[in-house]
């Protein structure tokens, strides 16, 4: 992973004066920046979710039951991952350090993932180095999709708007079976290159293994259907589950509004750190109570960017400040309804398909 230097700009006292303000809110208000007695609700809403949607799909006795019960597990669990392991890999579910990390584990091993892997590569890449090519591990080199200027234009990329949609289907299997594997042997088609140690190797095995046995082995032992309908079952959950997952993500950094940064032959990058987060993240209906109960914030992503020590309950109240400052050192906050920022999504992936540079639109308060 290429280390980056940031300069200062105007996002630099945004970002000092922000911080300043929100201290103030907390200390001012005598509450804490970690989950308070609602984040403890949503932990046992989601977590109690996913063990009735188990239990009663495994005492299901109607084939059609049992698909509906299999697919609420499914969106629990990502549900979960939302609310409870996102928040809990950055260390602000609670105030213990042990039961973030435990929580963190817990909910993500679920997906039959690995949690270590993907936490220190969130918060050590993603976070640190947004869009950046060879920084994030959130960019891709993938040859079906074009996402970068540097990777080059090929005449099937021009229907890619069109054909992405299914790709995305197939997300969280993909995940699942390959994304992992391919890390451990350097084939993986992320731009930077990971070392996994062999105890993550062996716990990414144990998890994946685990996933499989609860997901697919004991329903084929302990319920009367066929193992064809489990297995369908089992196809369309992650089908669901991924287009559930990709549309929620995927146009907060994959919108014609956002910038791709190159840094310069130094190493450094022409804007400090907290204008890179506001460039490269698009927010959608942020002031929704039901989508911030929901996805856990992922809708407010720059908000989360720049202040990923404070857990998502505290958004709606923190969201008035963010403006103000933002509004008042001219840093742009790019905000907008969920439709505005799918449609934006939708004209980055054909323009990246049709045309050799690519410049982003500017961002219209």
């Amino acid at each position: 992973m290429k280390k980056i230097k940031f300069s200062k700009d105007e996002g630099s006292e945004f970002y000092k004066e922000l911080n300043e303000r929100i201290r103030n809110y907390f200390e001012s208000n005598k509450i804490s920046r970690t989950g308070n007695g609602k984040m403890i609700f949503k932990i046992i809403l989601y977590f109690g979710l996913v063990f009735l949607f188990y239990f009663l799909m495994l005492s299901s006795t109607n084939v059609w039951l049992f698909f509906v019960f299999y697919i609420g597990l499914g969106i629990s669990v990502l549900l979960n991952a939302f609310n409870v392991s996102h928040d809990a890999a950055h260390g602000v579910v609670v105030k213990s350090k042990f039961w973030n990390k435990l929580l963190f584990q817990l909910s993500f091993n679920l997906q039959g993932n690995n949690a270590y892997v993907w936490g220190k590569n969130h918060n050590e890449s993603h976070h640190l180095y947004t869009n950046i090519e060879g920084s994030d591990i959130d960019v891709l080199n993938n040859p079906l999709v074009r996402m970068t200027t540097s990777q080059k234009l090929r005449w099937y990329h021009r229907f890619q708007y069109l054909y992405v949609p299914f790709l995305y289907m197939f997300y969280s299997l993909n995940w699942f079976l390959f994304r992992e594997f391919l890390m451990i042997f350097n084939r993986s088609s992320r731009t930077i290159k990971i070392t996994i140690s062999v105890l993550e190797i062996v716990k990414l095995l144990f998890f994946k293994i685990g996933y499989v046995t609860y997901m697919i082995v004991i329903p084929i032992v302990v319920l009367p259907f066929g193992w064809q309908y489990i297995l369908i079952v089992f196809l369309l959950n992650h089908f669901l589950v991924s287009i559930i997952f990709t549309s929620v993500l995927g146009v907060s950094h994959l919108s014609d509004y956002v910038i791709h940064p190159e840094v310069d032959s130094r190493g450094k990058l022409n804007m400090s750190w907290p204008k890179l987060q506001m460039c490269t993240s698009v927010d959608y209906n942020v002031d929704s109570t039901f989508l911030n109960w929901v996805l856990g914030g992922f809708n407010a992503h720059a908000l989360h960017h720049l202040l990923p020590n404070i857990c998502h309950v505290h958004y709606l109240k923190l969201l008035p400040i963010f403006r103000e400052v933002a509004k008042k050192y001219n840093v742009v906050y790019m905000e907008m309804t969920y439709g505005q920022a799918l449609k934006s999504h939708f004209r980055f992936l054909k323009k990246m398909g049709t045309q050799e540079e690519f410049k982003p639109l500017t961002y219209e308060i």
